[in-house]
């Protein structure tokens, strides 16, 4: 009877969520699923305003912190500040009134570089010609065979790769893959000393794509004096935190929320980790920082007994209103 009434207890407890955007476009190629179009993103937002209670996020860590989640509220937030998060998801979320937080990675802002795993998959996947073999540090050559030149075939199979579920389907995404897991625990100088070697080899020459770019410091100062938005730290290099000594965490997050702070004049009190990835001595450093609280990318909801330096986040897939209500409502 004790379970049973546990259980029920459980399933009647207020239930509360937050959800995780990166990207509102729609672009080419989305590997990892996380772009949303603009059309689908702002049927979520009318979805979401018709059936939610969408409230601030640092609201939802303010009840959390008082035992009083609200039922059936939901918070929006949106990782890394690339540029359609101000070109799209801001006009859309001020059209329904909507708050939502941005977690931003403030080395890339005003900068024409793209994140290393934009480029990366630019330059593997859909250079039109690439040279026939390639040396993964301190490993076999790897030889392209058919796989040199970009057909047409081949840039369908590259642009209907879901890399999260499936395993790469030619020889030049399991190569992507390969340099993706090599440069993913690296620093960012030690990325950029990488990439460097792979823009010579395949011979890049051109621009940045402007769907690739973070926001202007422009866009970043005014989307944090908007009062439906608050700035949310992502450290400066969006590193893999937990692959990096204390003193280099610890740096990535005060630079980044010093930076922030002075752009937007507004407090930066929550974090989003990249990657979603951290350790004990993340969670040492956020709390000596006094972080109000911190999100990961696991899959949990809200809950009184939650760590507020491990609070779970959806990840929002692409999808249409027509498709909505299953997927939001287990959230």
């Amino acid at each position: 009877m004790r379970r049973l009434v546990s259980a029920v207890r459980r399933y009647l407890a207020p239930k509360a969520a937050v959800l995780m955007y990166h990207r509102i476009c729609d672009p080419e190629a989305d590997i990892w699923e996380i772009a949303v179009s603009p059309a689908n993103f702002e049927q979520q937002l009318q979805y979401l305003k018709a059936h939610h209670h969408v409230i601030p996020l640092q609201e939802m860590v303010d009840r959390l912190a008082a035992n009083k989640i609200k039922r059936n509220s939901i918070a929006i937030t949106f990782d890394d500040g690339y540029a359609d998060n101000y070109l799209q998801a801001k006009p859309l979320l001020e059209k329904y009134g909507l708050p939502a937080t941005f977690f931003v990675s403030s080395g890339n802002i005003g900068q024409e570089t793209p994140f290393w795993w934009d480029e990366l998959e630019q330059l593997i996947l859909f250079t039109v010609r690439l040279p026939q073999t390639f040396t993964l540090e301190g490993q076999s050559e790897i030889d392209l065979k058919e796989v040199q030149f970009l057909s047409s075939t081949l840039r369908h199979k590259h642009t209907s790769w879901r890399a999260c579920e499936e395993k790469p389907p030619t020889l030049r995404a399991k190569l992507f893959f390969k340099l993706w897991q090599q440069l993913k625990p690296l620093t960012y100088a030690e990325q950029q000393e990488h990439m460097q070697r792979i823009r010579e080899w395949a011979g890049f020459t051109g621009e940045t794509k402007p769907e690739l770019k973070s926001m202007t410091l422009e866009q970043l100062k005014d989307l944090g004096q908007n009062a439906l938005f608050t700035i949310g730290a992502h450290t400066v290099s969006h590193p893999a935190l937990a692959f990096h000594t204390a003193d280099y965490q610890r740096r990535e997050l005060t630079q980044n929320r010093t930076f922030l702070q002075e752009v937007t004049g507004q407090e930066v009190s929550l974090l989003a980790y990249p990657y979603g990835n951290y350790n004990e001595e993340t969670l040492s450093s956020v709390a000596s920082l006094k972080f109000k609280a911190a999100f990961t990318t696991e899959e949990n909801r809200i809950q009184k007994q939650a760590n507020r330096y491990r609070l779970g986040r959806y990840q929002v897939k692409n999808l249409p209103f027509q498709e909505l209500s299953s997927t939001f409502h287990p959230w």
